[in-house]
């Protein structure tokens, strides 16, 4: 493995070991600490696998897809805050709330965008290194939904994007996990970008699979060592809230799976926005 990887691999262990020694400054910045550390082991692991990375051979889309990550983020973090962009001050509308934050809005940004630049390269790289191995030759007979159906999957993506913007209520969290695969996923196979719809036309299931399985095992990580944080974040649903593993309610993990598709249908529409990108990329 490459020299990143076991740097990665001892941040890990370092912001663990830290952590539980009672190292404040460790708790306060776990997060963004220890995510930067597993992009750096999984970059290494999946140029092993694949000769090919964010960090080897790919690093003008590794800094795209981390940009793309923070502003996706912020992009949830609009929806998760409907009374502050109104302009009231009532809380009770969040969905998840962050504890025991930097006082300083300067450096509470920065961790904020430290830790929000780590979701979309975690996500990827997990599922690159799932795609190599456990999921490596998946198939499915071919399956080319009729131009009709794609276009009520663009519809449906579109109302769900929207009403949660619209309508303020907890109940309208689960379409913001969906819409944005169902808007913006058909729009990238018909241009001919990187799309998992486009691989069932061919009956490859590598990659869908690879990130439906990619987003649960980060979403357990990130609820795993979101527990043990000083500054953390916790939700409120109302839907089983109170059955839990870590700080989620367990029906919640129901939603990294498809959180997993609609940043990969994100990024590579964005992507194409920019111009063409690799014919190959790293996913």
């Amino acid at each position: 493995m490459r020299l990143h990887g076991w740097i990665g691999l001892g941040i890990i262990l370092g912001a663990e070991a830290a952590l539980f020694a009672g190292s404040r400054l460790v708790g306060e910045w776990f997060t963004p600490v220890v995510w930067t550390g597993y992009v750096l082991l999984m970059d290494a692991v999946v140029a092993r696998l694949t000769g090919r990375s964010y960090l080897t051979t790919d690093r003008v889309e590794g800094v795209l897809v981390a940009l793309t990550s923070v502003g996706g983020w912020w992009l949830f973090e609009w929806y998760n805050a409907p009374r502050f962009w109104r302009g009231g001050a009532d809380a009770a509308g969040l969905w998840w709330q962050y504890h025991t934050l930097e006082p300083s809005l300067f450096l509470r940004r920065v961790g904020y965008d430290w830790a929000f630049a780590t979701i979309f390269p975690a996500l990827f790289l997990t599922a690159a290194a799932l795609r190599a191995t456990v999921f490596r030759g998946a198939r499915v007979s071919p399956w080319q939904p009729p131009a009709a159906v794609l276009n009520v999957f663009v519809a449906a993506g579109a109302v769900c994007v929207v009403l949660p913007l619209v309508v303020v209520s907890a109940w309208l969290v689960p379409l913001v996990w969906a819409g944005w695969a169902l808007l913006l996923e058909p729009l990238n196979a018909r241009a001919g970008r990187p799309s998992w719809l486009a691989d069932l036309r061919r009956g490859d299931a590598s990659r869908v699979l690879a990130l439906l399985a990619s987003g649960l095992l980060c979403g357990v990580l990130w609820e795993f060592w979101n527990y043990w944080a000083l500054t953390k974040w916790t939700y409120s649903l109302p839907y089983a809230g109170d059955l839990k593993l870590f700080e989620m309610p367990v029906l919640g993990y129901l939603g990294f799976p498809p959180f997993a598709l609609e940043c990969f249908a994100m990024y590579h529409w964005l992507r194409g926005r920019l111009g063409e990108g690799p014919r190959t990329p790293v996913l």
